[in-house]
């Protein structure tokens, strides 16, 4: 009879050790979900069936914040405040499409790709340049928008009437920090005679020194100029073309979401889930959230 006790102890045991074998560090038991782990184990972030996202939520039309849950805006986190815009609409197509919860954080832009490489958030989704060297910091599923590059002025400038970048010479400008506007754009006015003035810290601050008077013109992309066009009625957008425009590479106008560096379980998800997405159907939720976004970004 001990014998027989003893065997089935050993038995249990080591049923046990398989039982807890077939879990590893950030996965479940659930195959085909986003539990499962990427090849070099590194967590996914939505084990739990919550993507955390992290925007601005001022920095529309693609992102903002607002006082109630109007027009489906989703909660703030640590917030009493909703998060709307074009970057939450896509979020809910991501989450609706693999099955996840939603769960916004609002950080400032400067903080965004830390967020990611620290854990601190599943993904960013906020309108971010698919730059060489933000690849070099995070990976990028996308693009889930293509924006080309405009400038604002006031329509009763002197230079509303600017046929080309060459004819912005002598004013001064600004755009948002650790932009490719202000990075890569505003040097080539600067070439031309431009005056480029110190970064804004956010796309708010940026119309505001245009609206104050503090700049002629800003440079931003071209939904973020249709969104700044309803806030400030008194400003008008120019678009240059060809040569006489902008020079920058499809990177510069490639929107993505970032996720950590190896987390290619969760990219090919988000992948997935906007690959029947074109720039026309792109182009129709950013026209949704235009109409939608608030009158004051303030």
């Amino acid at each position: 009879m001990k014998k027989i006790i003893a065997l089935l102890l050993v038995a249990a045991t080591l049923f046990a050790l398989c039982a807890c074998g077939n879990k590893t560090e950030g996965t479940t038991t659930t195959t085909g979900t986003a539990a499962e782990t990427n090849a070099s184990g590194i967590k996914t972030g939505v084990e739990d069936g919550v993507l955390t996202v992290a925007m601005e939520c001022a920095y529309a039309p693609y992102n903002w914040s607002q006082a109630d849950n109007s027009n489906g805006a989703v909660p703030i986190k640590d917030s009493n405040e909703y998060a709307n815009g074009y970057d939450v609409m896509m979020a809910k197509k991501i989450c609706e499409a693999n099955g996840w919860s939603l769960e916004i954080v609002r950080l400032d832009w400067d903080s965004l790709v830390p967020a990611v490489q620290t854990r601190q958030v599943d993904a960013v989704i906020a309108g971010q340049s698919m730059t060489p060297d933000r690849m070099e910091q995070v990976d990028f599923a996308g693009p889930y928008l293509y924006a080309t590059i405009v400038c604002l002025t006031k329509a009763n400038s002197k230079f509303a009437a600017a046929a080309s970048l060459k004819d912005l010479a002598g004013a001064t400008c600004t755009s948002q920090i650790g932009t490719i506007w202000y990075d890569t754009c505003l040097p080539q006015a600067k070439a031309l005679g431009a005056v480029v003035q110190e970064a804004k810290a956010s796309a708010p601050d940026m119309l505001a020194a245009l609206e104050t008077g503090a700049v002629d013109f800003v440079c931003t992309d071209r939904p973020t100029a249709q969104g700044a066009l309803i806030a400030y009625p008194d400003m008008v957008m120019l678009e240059f073309t060809g040569e006489n425009g902008f020079k920058v590479d499809q990177s510069d106008i490639n929107i993505g979401i970032s996720v950590a560096k190896g987390n290619t379980v969760l990219k090919n998800k988000i992948d997935s889930a906007i690959s029947g997405m074109d720039e026309a159907a792109f182009n129709t939720v950013m026209n949704d959230a235009i109409k939608i976004q608030p009158i004051s970004n303030d």
